[in-house]
This record gives C-alpha cells, structure tokens and sequence, in this order.
C-alpha cells in the first residue's frame, strides 16, 4: 500500500513495528554505510561465518572422516543443504540440490532435457535474460550440429524493460524443444507469472525451466505445485553464501529416475558409489545432477543462512520486501519528483521481484556518486540503477537515509563531477 508520509518519523515507526527487525543485528554492516546491492552480493552474516567456521574445524578434527562423520558429514552435504533450502522454491523431498555454479547447472539440465527432435529443434528464451543463460544455450545448440541464430528464439520486449507473458506463449510453437526463462529479471526487477507460463508449456508437451537467480530469498515459490521441470540459481544474492558459493538446482519428481547427460562421479546412488563401478547408478533424486565433489568449504556458508531464512519464513521476508520497495517507490516519487528518475520495474506486488529499477540517464554518474556518499548500488549499463532492500538486513529509516542523500547529489548535482563511464566491474 503506497504512503504519503515521507517523514523519517514515519521511517522509524515502520522499523518498530517491523517483526523482522533483530536480523539486522546477524549481518556485518559497514558503520555509516547503507548496502542497496544485495542482489548482486549479499552481506556476510554471523551465522553464516560460524557455519564456514564449523567446516574447517570439521576438516581439522576429522581429516578424511569427515565426509562420515561430525555434525554434518561432507558425503551428504549437497542433498541435506537441498533440503533446507526446499520450503524457499515450493520443492518435494529430493528434489532440490545444492551444487555447482548456476551456468554449470543449466548446462546440465539444458542437456539432458533439450531433445532436438524431428521439428522440435528451437529452444525458447526471451532478449532481457542475463547474458550467461544465452551463452549456454547457444553452447548446447552448436553441440547438436545446429546454429544458434536460427534455433534460438529469444521473445522480444514490447518497452525494452519487460516481458509479456502473452507473446512468450505465442512463441510456444510446434517447433519448440525447451523453454528457459528468467523468474525475476535482472535489469527491471519484473517477476513472471511462473505458474501460467509453466501450465502453456505443459499443455504444449514442451519442457520449461526457469533462472532463479534474483527471485530466491526474495519471492516464495511452488514449483512442484506449478509443474517446472527445472530451475537453477546462485545463493550469493538474497541467499547471502558468499562470493562465488555453490548453486542449488531444482528437478521435478516426475523426472527423477532419468540419466543426467552430464554424468559424473556425485550423479551416482551413494548406496552403491564406492563400488566403483564404470555402469552409473544415478542417485533416484535430483542428487543425480550432480557431477564433482561438493565444495564444502564454499557451501558452507549456506547452512548458517538458511537456518535464519527457516525462522523468518519466506513469506514474511516476501511481506517485507514488498512493502519496503513499495516504500521506496513512493519517496522516489515525491522527494525525486522532477529530477529525471523513471522507475523502470513493474509497480504491481504481483509482478515485482525484490529490487527497485530506477532508470536515469545519468545513472552511472550518480551510482559513483552514491558510493562516496556511502550508499552501495548497482548500476546496470546503459542507465539502470538498481537498488535492493533486503529484508534480513535493511531497515526502512535506510531507506528513507539513502533517498535524503539521493536527493542531496541530484539537488547539488554532485553527480557532474565524475566520469561518464562505468568501471570493469560494475
């Protein structure tokens, strides 16, 4: 519900009657920093330090035993932190996993459940998607002999900034083998409507997955309830595991049994993988998709964090989320008002994921501006600056905070004293 209260007086009672207020305390803040970019990297949090913490002293009291034994033995790691992180997508028992990177997961899943056959050749995505998915896609298409110009859709933006679910349905032709979409989408913030778009392509026969990147920890799903087949994500952003932390990876039951195409020495039932055997006996989950050893050391992170995420519930952190960005579009749009900001996501709870897109063409300018007035943001070229209130750890007098300096840079055009150019990184 949009306020017209824009004092901080009001920013202080909203955080007094914020339930989820004491999880600030977990996270390690920067003293006169407010971190907007936590969909991009989540903040280090002490449960999550002690966790990390908890494995090295594994491994120093263990050695080798620790994959069987201590608190959380290593050989069954993946499938216990895919248990954990089950309730935050909708998932059956066995059906999550925690491994790999999110390109890796999706290379795995593309392949084994893209079947380029007869007139089903094309797969389907869409043009706003993070570049990483179609470098993937188009990798898997080369590797059935076919050129990616012509076997990758990608459904076109009628504004440039979002998608319609009307024209990712018409795309659903007779010649589509799969469908990768975006959950949330990294520039706009737009959420999909995951549940129809996975009903078009289950009356249509065609297998559908889905990039949960910047939906996880921010939005509740059902994926089991709405028939994915698929869906893979990071854990370093809402999720907040840590720099380059293991992915997690979602398989539908009714899947369960089949081959992985990437098979590897983790695909296999742990009943029967030291028998060493070279005929795979997949493990009867999504376990199977699996191909390495778990990376323990940069897994472990996540077992601290989910144990808040277990308590909070994703659906209070989902409340939180909505009525903080809902706060912040309000006060962008009465103290901003006339400074040449555009809010570029979706304005409806519905189709809003966890960020705010505020387009500027300034925008790398101010984002500079920003950082050395202690606000972090994201900027996302050409003129997207994205910010993100993060249930577990912003509170909403940060936001009413970072707005107030907002308004100072624009107001004192602080902005013009830096380069019109992002950095490498950015």
């Amino acid at each position: 519900m949009a306020t017209s209260d824009t004092s901080r007086i009001y920013a202080e009672q909203l955080d007094r009657e914020d339930v989820l207020a004491s999880y600030k305390e977990e996270f390690y803040l920067k003293e006169g920093t407010i971190y907007m970019d936590g969909n991009s990297l989540g903040l280090l949090s002490k449960r999550s330090e002690q966790s990390l913490l908890a494995a090295l002293d594994s491994w120093r009291t263990y050695g080798i035993d620790g994959w069987t034994e201590g608190e959380h033995p290593w050989f069954y790691y993946a499938e216990k932190l895919g248990a954990l992180m089950a309730p935050l997508v909708g998932a059956g028992d066995g059906e999550v996993v925690v491994t790999g990177s999110t390109t890796t997961n999706l290379h795995q899943l593309v392949a084994t459940f893209y079947r380029s056959e007869g007139k089903r050749t094309k797969i389907l995505a869409d043009e706003l998607t993070f570049p990483s998915d179609i470098y993937a896609l188009q990798s898997q298409i080369r590797l059935h002999g076919l050129d990616p110009q012509v076997h990758l859709i990608q459904v076109k933006s009628r504004d440039g900034r979002t998608l319609n679910e009307d024209d990712i349905i018409a795309a659903m032709s007779d010649e589509v083998a799969l469908v990768l979409l975006p959950s949330v989408l990294y520039r706009s913030g737009q959420l999909l409507d995951i549940e129809r778009l996975s009903a078009a392509a289950r009356e249509r026969n065609i297998p559908i997955g889905f990039d949960l990147c910047h939906s996880i920890g921010a939005v509740s799903h059902e994926l089991s309830l709405w028939g994915v087949d698929f869906a893979v994500w990071c854990n370093y952003k809402y999720l907040n595991a840590g720099p380059g932390s293991v992915a997690g990876l979602y398989v539908n039951r009714r899947h369960f049994g089949r081959i992985p195409a990437l098979a590897g020495w983790f695909s296999s039932n742990k009943d029967v993988q030291f028998d060493m055997s070279h005929q795979l006996t997949p493990a009867e989950h999504a376990g199977a998709y699996q191909i390495g050893t778990p990376h323990i050391l940069s897994a472990a992170p996540l077992m601290g964090s989910l144990s808040m995420f277990a308590e909070a519930g994703i659906d209070r952190l989902r409340a939180k989320s909505l009525r903080m960005t809902q706060y912040l579009m309000d006060l962008v749009e009465s103290e901003l008002s006339g400074m040449g900001f555009v809010i570029g996501n979706p304005m409806e709870d519905h189709r809003r994921g966890g960020h705010v897109c505020l387009i500027h063409e300034e925008a790398v300018r101010i984002c500079k501006a920003l950082k050395d007035n202690g606000v972090v943001p994201d900027f996302r070229a050409p003129d997207v600056i994205r910010l993100a209130p993060i249930p577990l750890y912003t509170s909403f007098q940060d936001i009413w905070d970072m707005v107030q300096r907002l308004k100072a840079i624009m107001t004192e055009k602080q902005y013009e004293r830096y380069e019109k150019k992002r950095g490498v990184v950015a």
